[in-house]
């Protein structure tokens, strides 16, 4: 039995008859999230494959009934099962009111029907979804990252269809400003860049991120020594890429990372001391597949001030998952613990570290159980 994440089916709507012979279980909160998509604002492509996705489950369905379950063309049965939890005690930390935890909650409900001869998988991309699945007994497993993509596809149909007309009109301020600049050259005589503005039209195109974005672009021209302008773009790049990381986007993200760790570096030039920005920088170089100077750098925040609690999270982070150290990541989860214990500022950070640290302990535990089997 296989339970897909809405994220799974958005990556590649044929996932559907990627596991023949499979039960293939799609909880109701995920039509529910496909549906919303129909209305929303996010990604043309994204939206595209929502449609895309409840057209083959209305085609495979053909008049039958979903609940009961359909036959799939290479075997296999494809079911939708609601959420129906009728007050049984769930585990802790689930809430019946976000769609992940009710993705989460049927899953966890179905396999706790399971006989001993019967197994179940929860299909998910999303890395928070994975963790929390973890630490409640679920079999848990990614879907592939994209890799049948074309070059094409990837690296021009998309991300203009992600950004479109902000894009566009982003590209077609910064050439004005080449534009400027070319002229203001070709007259001769002492030429001064001049801050070239949007109009209001432009600019109402962009959104305010965008909008900074170019400004800052604007002003490094000027003055290459602008620091706000430097942190301004870091920080723009900074958030991308996580964004791109939600997404699984992960050749977005491998850009977004290295323009962000290009400003960073300017920034931290001027301000070697700044541990937030030096911080942010280590993820960024983490993102990009650079694990051992994501910890390099964040050892020069520790230096300076151990009890940084975004530096200690960040190093769990980074020994977990790129160096699969699980003794380093649940000792850097217990010092942030230790740090945000009764801080209101810091709940979402303590939050986090406890559902990673229960994770971490789980992921050890089964790794030590195969060991012990494998040695017998």
């Amino acid at each position: 039995m296989i339970v897909f994440d809405t994220n799974v089916l958005l990556t590649d709507p044929q996932t559907l008859f990627a596991y023949p012979n499979a039960e293939i279980i799609i909880p109701e909160t995920v039509l529910s999230e496909l549906d919303k998509l129909k209305t929303s604002h996010s990604d043309p492509d994204l939206r595209f494959r929502g449609r895309e996705v409840t057209r083959l489950i209305f085609e495979l369905a053909d008049g039958n009934s979903l609940i009961d379950g359909v036959d799939l063309p290479e075997g296999g049965l494809l079911r939708v099962v609601p959420f129906e939890y009728n007050n049984q005690s769930l585990p802790e930390g689930f809430s019946t009111k976000t769609p992940d935890d009710k993705i989460l909650a049927t899953a966890w409900l179905l396999n706790e029907e399971l006989d001993d001869e019967s197994s179940l998988t929860l299909l998910t991309n999303d890395l928070n979804m994975l963790l929390k699945a973890q630490t409640v007994g679920l079999e848990v497993s990614q879907f592939g990252k994209g890799h049948d993509i074309s070059f094409g596809k990837r690296y021009i149909i998309r991300p203009f269809q992600r950004y479109r007309v902000p894009l566009l009109m982003l590209m077609v301020a910064i050439a004005l400003f080449a534009a400027v600049t070319v002229i203001g050259i070709t007259q001769g005589g002492l030429f001064r860049a001049q801050r070239t503005t949007l109009s209001t039209e432009f600019r109402n195109l962009l959104t305010s991120d965008q909008q900074n974005a170019y400004d800052a672009l604007v002003s490094l021209q000027n003055d290459p020594n602008d620091t706000d302008a430097m942190l301004t773009l870091a920080n723009f790049y900074y958030d991308r890429t996580n964004l791109d990381q939600a997404n699984n986007d992960s050749a977005s993200m491998m850009a977004d990372a290295k323009n962000g760790i290009t400003y960073f570096t300017k920034y931290l030039e001027h301000f070697p001391t700044a541990a937030d920005a030096r911080s942010d920088m280590a993820a960024l170089y983490y993102y990009s597949g650079d694990t051992d100077t994501a910890i390099q750098e964040i050892g020069k925040v520790l230096e300076l001030n151990p009890n940084h609690v975004k530096a200690n999270y960040n190093l769990g982070i980074f020994y977990a998952f790129g160096r699969n150290d699980l003794d380093g990541a649940m000792k850097q989860m217990e010092k942030v613990l230790e740090l945000t214990k009764g801080s209101t500022a810091d709940k979402t950070t303590y939050d986090k570290a406890t559902q990673l640290l229960k994770s971490i302990k789980a992921r050890q535990q089964s790794e030590e159980a195969t060991t012990t089997a494998q040695a017998q």
